[in-house]
């Protein structure tokens, strides 16, 4: 595996008096993909958005490139090569599908993403380019949320819950989008509730539970009871 791109150091987050991470070790190596899984309140997102600068951290807690990054603001998170695609998808709704793309491009980084490529990968982008955001299916959406997050030309990209709301063969489409990403040199981390989908497509797995991380490994080295215990802190045995 490639060196370390991005790394968090005892990474602690609250949103007001309540803290929701309880110092998290984690790191991302250049060219991998991570799945991070958990139940509903682990910590998933907030570890996301504290990457990112949507939950403001002491600025060491997050690494990128051994440069601490920790607290600036989202848009220089940004131009220094992270892009997420939140949960939700949060896109302008009365924005067209080609304009929502292009605000994407406003961090002015150069690289190999670019319309036309998009519309490649996704070519019902293209016929519903005019179209407003707010009137496409939830997979399109979520196509134009990724497309977004591509157009800022990322090393890092931060998937939170893809497949949320989505119908099986959505989630398949836009998971086959993966292996395209990481040929052209992208990072990925995606958070995901489906964890047999979280362990095919990643290379290692990062489990959390109540704010911390309660299990790392290999993705296809970890059992089903490993991830169990991890997931609900309890074995399988008790589970029953």
């Amino acid at each position: 595996m490639g060196k370390t791109l991005l790394s968090t150091h005892g990474l602690k987050a609250f949103y007001g008096d309540a803290q929701a991470l309880f110092g998290i070790d984690f790191h991302l190596d250049e060219g991998e993909v991570v799945a991070i899984i958990g139940a509903n309140g682990a910590g998933k997102s907030t570890l996301l958005k504290s990457l990112t600068g949507l939950v403001a951290v002491p600025a060491p807690a997050v690494c990128l490139h051994g440069q601490p990054i920790g607290g600036l603001p989202p848009g220089e998170i940004v131009r220094r090569g992270l892009a997420m695609v939140p949960e939700g998808r949060r896109l302008f709704p009365s924005l067209s599908v080609e304009e929502n793309l292009r605000m994407g491009a406003l961090a002015g980084r150069q690289g190999p993403w670019t319309l036309e490529r998009l519309f490649q990968m996704f070519p019902i982008l293209k016929e519903k380019r005019r179209n407003p955001s707010g009137a496409l299916s939830g997979g399109q959406q979520q196509m134009v949320a990724i497309g977004r997050a591509l157009m800022s030309n990322p090393q890092i990209l931060l998937c939170d819950e893809l497949s949320l709301g989505l119908a099986p063969i959505v989630i398949r489409e836009i998971y086959a989008a993966l292996p395209t990403f990481t040929a052209e040199g992208l990072t990925v981390v995606v958070v995901e509730q489906d964890v047999s989908l979280a362990q095919q497509v990643s290379q290692r797995v990062v489990c959390l539970q109540e704010g911390v991380v309660s299990l790392e490994g290999r993705s296809n080295a970890l059992t089903r009871e490993q991830i169990s215990e991890a997931y609900f802190g309890l074995s399988t045995a008790e589970a029953h």
